[in-house]
């Protein structure tokens, strides 16, 4: 399974949305995903289209009371679950406070279910506080979104010294790995030099020890989309919302980016025998070019880009057109299913 924490101290910047989003994506694709949401406001949860006064289970009881994550989680779309967050998660550290470990309870406590998930994208919180250090402890990698604006690179370099501290003291195996431009507006001139400043940082950073060494700027840019802004209202992702908008385009094609990049993790260790080993690995700098099959060969030996499937909209509950937010899905509200699927 692989761990995304998706971080930024900044509010307002796009983490929930893309965490909604991209995960939305790759489940539709037929990957197994779980969401989990450390953040007390609990805007993952709502844009999933549950209410968190009325949820009992949650990350709260995973990190203070002990409870097993595979009975907290809730399955809310077709291979998608999520540990939703309350009120409640705004007491966690100070209840933690004196816990021995306190920092690593979120990576202990879903250890028993790595291998039930493909993927597992973590919603932080704008704070680097406790909770987002659980998140830190728990993820292999972070992502994160950033407005292309002079005031949302002034926290930048903290952040990235957060990720550093935590690589050497709690996790090791910690890096950022992206950097996703929301809210972009390419016809502006100050995104571009945003853009420019953070990829002369980073080249700086390449052949060093720290954790950001390898991270790239993604080469899909969240487009300024009205749609994204209004589709949290009604409980849906943008794809139940408006699946042909720039804003699913552009998701789309971030999870088609991290899921390309998984299987090139293990191409290495399910190559068909007889395949040459040295085959070029996808470059996340750029999109990768259409595939072409060689002159004498069979199948293309790299796997296509994932395709999404569509996603059944939920606004057919409420009606096409409606002002009111559509009804909680069946498998949530209704059954309010639990559980972990099967291991694989």
């Amino acid at each position: 399974m692989r761990a995304i924490a998706v971080l930024n101290q900044k509010g307002g910047v796009g983490k929930t949305t893309t965490v909604v989003n991209t995960a939305a994506a790759l489940a539709a694709a037929g990957s197994r995903v779980v969401v989990i949401d450390l953040d007390p406001q609990a805007h993952l949860t709502i844009h999933l289209g549950l209410e968190p006064q009325i949820i009992e289970a949650g990350s709260y009881k995973v990190l203070t009371q002990s409870a097993k994550f595979e009975e907290e989680i809730l399955l809310v779309r077709p291979n998608l679950w999520l540990l939703p967050a309350n009120i409640n998660l705004v007491g966690a550290e100070s209840e933690l406070v004196s816990v021995v470990g306190r920092e690593t309870i979120l990576r202990e406590a879903f250890r028993s279910a790595e291998d039930k998930f493909d993927y597992c994208l973590i919603d932080c919180g704008p704070s680097l506080g406790l909770l987002t250090l659980n998140a830190l402890a728990a993820a292999q990698e972070v992502l994160i979104p950033l407005q292309p604006h002079f005031l949302a690179l002034r926290g930048f370099g903290k952040l990235l010294q957060t990720v550093e501290l935590v690589n050497k003291r709690i996790n090791p195996n910690l890096k950022v790995k992206w950097i996703l431009l929301c809210i972009y507006d390419g016809r502006a001139s100050l995104p571009k030099e945003v853009k420019a400043d953070i990829e002369q940082f980073l080249n700086q950073a390449r052949g060093t020890n720290c954790a950001w060494a390898g991270a790239r700027i993604l080469p899909v840019h969240i487009r300024r989309n009205i749609k994204l802004a209004e589709a949290p209202s009604y409980g849906k992702t943008i794809f139940e919302y408006e699946q042909d908008c720039h804003g699913a385009e552009d998701y789309r094609k971030v999870a088609e980016l991290i899921h390309s990049d998984s299987q090139a993790i293990l191409q290495p260790t399910t190559q068909p025998a007889g395949t040459n080993e040295n085959q070029e690995q996808p470059d996340l700098q750029k999109p990768s070019p259409p595939q072409t099959q060689p002159a004498g060969t069979g199948e293309s030996q790299d796997k296509p880009p994932i395709e999404i499937r569509a996603i059944s909209p939920r606004q057919q509950q409420a009606g096409a057109g409606s002002e009111t937010p559509a009804e909680l899905p069946q498998t949530t509200a209704e059954q309010n299913q639990r559980g972990v699927p099967e291991s694989q």
